[in-house]
């Protein structure tokens, strides 16, 4: 049996480290070699205590040289501008990294007038964007990943058989729902229980900083997207209803089922797909359906899997020379 390949996680502490921990513990090939986060000095069923008796190990403080004499890969599940500060001395030290923040998923110009200022654009020059559907090929060398964002995960895999048919310059109008898990553990004024319970709002919209994620890899202009995101009292999933126009009749079903027909981790539906079928999974279900030169098309995926962790170790998989399905869930939350 080939010997094991040593992976740490930065960033332990949240929902998309549990979830990393859930997948890397049970892969063939990975060993979960460093768990780290800010403060370090607890017990994983301590701040996780769903794996208690199931796994347990000590989650350190985050040190770079002490991750780098230990992994091959390193996963960074923490906020933007925190993941700069350790990509840039991991890279110099030879440690393949998959970033899941946005730091390394725009050019610089861009992501500073979203985010903030970028103290590692050296970086910005080879990173590979880690959506295997468009990338696999530069995947396969990369060094540094910049995983997706979810809400772009889920409207470009819906969108990519249909743009050569849409009509240039036409607004590409994307109304997606997300659970709150998505914001993050922290708790805030809008992921509070009373204000999420019985509700349904827009937040950001048009102006979120995913919306030039995702027309940059579409590559259309930032002000042909129109892009709402929704906060829906629910715990993890995400579904996106997407209009575009297009130029001529066409079946519309044929079209997606032939671009996708050698992807493993996309499902073509002949029914409006819905998040439960997806919720726990990488997989992104979706469905078209056309009327005159509106297409409609709906994307679900789950936000903290195949829009996070699970995204993150495919690729990390890619990156490593393993089958991309490797230790990837497929089997749903359902019920």
């Amino acid at each position: 049996m080939n010997k094991k390949i040593n992976v740490g996680i930065v960033g332990a502490s949240g929902y998309t480290g549990l979830e990393l921990v859930k997948i890397l513990i049970n892969h063939p090939q990975f060993n979960l070699a460093y768990l780290s986060n800010t403060d370090g000095g607890v017990l994983l069923s301590e701040l996780h205590p769903s794996l208690s008796g199931v796994y347990e190990c000590k989650v350190l403080k985050a040190d770079i040289d002490e991750m780098a004499a230990e992994c091959e890969l390193v996963f960074l599940a923490v906020p933007h501008q925190t993941a700069m500060a350790y990509v840039k001395p991991l890279i110099a030290k030879g440690v393949k990294v998959v970033d899941l923040s946005a730091d390394y998923r725009l050019p610089q110009d861009i992501y500073e007038e979203f985010y903030c200022k970028h103290t590692d654009a050296q970086n910005l020059s080879h990173v590979v964007y880690g959506l295997p559907e468009l990338y696999r090929n530069d995947l396969k060398t990369a060094k540094l990943v910049a995983n997706p964002g979810c809400f772009p995960t889920c409207a470009i895999l819906g969108l990519l058989p249909f743009m050569d048919k849409r009509v240039k310059n036409t607004p590409i109008i994307i109304d997606a729902k997300t659970g709150v898990s998505g914001a993050g553990k922290k708790l805030s004024d809008v992921t509070h229980f009373v204000n999420v319970n019985d509700n349904l709002f827009a937040y950001n919209p048009l102006m979120h900083r995913h919306a030039p994620e995702i027309a940059q890899k579409l590559h259309v202009d930032f002000d042909e997207v129109a892009f709402v995101p929704h906060l829906v009292p629910i715990t993890r999933g995400m579904i996106s209803s997407i209009y575009i126009q297009v130029s001529s009749d066409f079946d519309a079903f044929e079209v997606l089922e032939e671009f996708y027909k050698d992807e493993i981790h996309v499902r073509v539906s002949k029914n409006p797909v819905d998040m439960k079928n997806v919720a726990g999974t990488n997989f992104c279900d979706i469905y078209v359906k056309q009327k005159g030169n509106t297409l409609f098309i709906s994307s679900a995926i789950d936000n903290l899997m195949r829009g996070a962790s699970s995204q993150a170790v495919v690729n990390a998989n890619i990156m490593m020379g393993l089958d991309e399905g490797l230790g990837i869930p497929n089997i749903a939350y359902v019920p």
